[in-house]
């Protein structure tokens, strides 16, 4: 079954239920009309259909390679990449001055959706670029910006970052490379990255590299951390890409999936780099890019599993398989059936909530308001952590409706559970993510969480009269949300941290539930279907979830170091 692009499902969201027009209405969106929305999503699903997603096996079964230190990338993996430059894909929410579209970023959210169904290893290129776009309008200088931006809006150089380290993981700030002033306002860079996604490729003029290292003065830990760009070729004086960098591809990771990715371990040898925003404020200038990335890699997971309900549903529409009534087709067996409407209703809640996320960052970033922001700073962790749960969840359930032709690799059905898996992992765990919703992003007492449970009560109410049974259950799982958020405000972090998972998927199924409901209210009755579906099928979940977090560290914390490993 052809992938194609759920444009409907998007263009009701943005008018229905995630408040797109808001963002619209203002000053520094007006330009975002629904006739240029509509065509914006149009012209990205053409491209996603006809040149992407025909890519998608080739990124498995002709992976990136290393040969004699180049980096060779899938077939028609430079044609893909060139459709996505020329048509100014990449800078669509860039600053105009520097070349891009200036939309906002809720509709660089859904064609990054697409664009991950059609094909998530070369997506995962543009997403990098355009979140070092992002920290350069942010971070860098006036000369670093007018350089660079423009190249890599136009796609003709694309970006990179550079954290992880043999050592240093998720603990940013164990990091070991260093920064040496050459005298001249540059920096010699020596140190070695792991992990770095699409560190080189054979098709752009170059990679610029946002580099982690410290300076001879820095303090320990992550205070200490400054922010480099270490472009792969040095721009000579007329901007263009020049001689070749002291850097280079070590080797390629031998991944369980997303193989046409080249992910490199980069070796930095007293290469030159310049400083991007204060010294030893790095971890700032990074984090700019690291939040555009997460709601991007959860966009990522949502986009994997639309296309892998896609895929499932074309094979149980077509496979005769016992006596099935009806067509005799799977599609008509009970359990398969089930399957298949978990899936479809789970990939709407998330593509909700990463657009909804999407539209407080466009608010935040319109109004400068303190209220939208702190929105798209509580649903950024849980865009992130949900949509790559749904991408993984959709993808496993996809394998098994083709039942054994799932687990044969020609089918194509494994390939969306290999190639997601690391999005639950990169941009931070899915784990860190819970931690820092119940952590940092309760700080403030819980009153942004509150704020939204507020408006899902108002939903709620709302739908009472239409849909009474569907109105109330949403009102009652939003009432016991609040009392649990009461509660966990008032412990301490082990307790907060051990129950962090459960208290962020809980929260997004009751997001979930609300933007079906919402969907419900304002849609024909496919959408009412779908929403009695998600309420009544998988929204209880969030009572066993809400035990697991009052049960706070207690259970967990009880069994020893002895006890795990009898």
């Amino acid at each position: 079954m052809p992938y194609r692009a759920p444009v409907a499902d998007f263009r009701f969201l943005m008018d229905h239920v995630t408040g797109f027009d808001q963002v619209t209405a203002t000053d520094r969106f007006a330009e975002a009309t629904p006739d240029l929305t509509a065509q914006i999503l149009e012209e990205a699903a053409k491209l996603c259909e006809d040149v992407l997603a025909p890519l998608q096996r080739n990124g498995d079964t002709d992976p990136a390679r290393l040969e004699n230190g180049i980096v060779r990338t899938s077939k028609g993996f430079a044609e893909g990449y060139q459709a996505i430059a020329d048509g100014g894909w990449v800078g669509i929410s860039a600053d105009p001055d520097y070349g891009g579209m200036g939309l906002p970023h809720t509709l660089t959210t859904a064609v990054n959706e697409m664009m991950s169904s059609a094909c998530l290893s070369l997506q995962l290129n543009p997403l990098m670029t355009q979140g070092q776009i992002e920290a350069l309008e942010h971070h860098a200088s006036d000369d670093i910006k007018a350089l660079y931006i423009p190249k890599l809006v136009s796609g003709e150089w694309c970006g990179t970052m550079n954290l992880t380290e043999p050592q240093a993981g998720s603990d940013v700030g164990a990091l070991r490379s260093k920064a040496e002033p050459n005298g001249d306002g540059t920096y010699a860079i020596t140190g070695q990255k792991i992990y770095i996604s699409w560190g080189d490729n054979d098709f752009t003029e170059n990679v610029c590299h946002l580099v982690l290292a410290r300076l001879p003065d820095a303090v320990p830990g992550t205070k200490g951390i400054s922010l480099f760009m270490v472009p792969k070729r040095l721009p000579d004086e007329n901007g263009n890409a020049g001689v070749a960098n002291d850097l280079r591809v070590v080797s390629l990771e031998h991944k369980m999936g997303l193989h046409g990715s080249p992910t490199a371990v980069m070796e930095y040898s007293g290469a030159k780099g310049w400083l991007i925003g204060e010294p030893h404020k790095g971890m700032a200038a990074m984090f700019t890019m690291m939040n555009n990335a997460r709601l991007g890699v959860g966009v990522q997971g949502v986009g994997v599993a639309e296309a892998a309900y896609q895929h499932a549903l074309g094979y149980a529409m077509d496979r005769k398989q016992g006596k099935a009534p009806g067509t005799g087709a799977i599609v008509e067996h009970a359990d398969v059936r089930r399957m298949l409407s978990a899936m479809k209703a789970d990939t709407y809640a998330a593509r909700a909530i990463t657009l909804a996320c999407a539209v407080a960052i466009d608010m935040a970033t319109a109004t400068g308001d303190a209220d939208w922001q702190a929105r798209a700073a509580f649903l950024t962790p849980i865009a992130k952590a949900f949509g790559t749960e749904v991408g993984m969840a959709v993808s496993h359930e996809g394998v098994q409706v083709h039942g054994g032709m799932g687990f044969i690799e020609e089918t194509g059905a494994a390939q969306y559970a290999r190639d997601v898996r690391v999005t639950a992992i990169y941009e931070g765990t899915n784990g860190i993510q819970a931690m820092d919703l119940v952590g940092r992003k309760l700080m403030d007492g819980g009153e942004a969480a509150f704020r939204l449970l507020d408006e899902i009560e108002t939903c709620a109410e709302e739908a009472r009269t239409k849909l009474p049974e569907l109105g109330e259950a949403v009102w009652q799982a939003a009432e016991t949300l609040r009392e649990t958020t009461e509660w966990l405000v008032e412990q301490d972090m082990t307790d907060r941290f051990a129950g962090a998972a459960a208290y962020l998927k809980a929260f997004a199924r009751v997001l979930g539930g609300t933007y079906h409901l919402a969907s419900a209210i304002h849609g024909d009755e496919s959408r009412q279907r779908l929403a009695a579906l998600y309420i009544r099928r998988l929204l209880p979940e969030h009572v066993a979830l809400l035990a697991q977090v009052r049960d706070g560290a207690g259970t967990v914390a009880a069994l020893t170091n002895e006890d795990l490993a009898a």
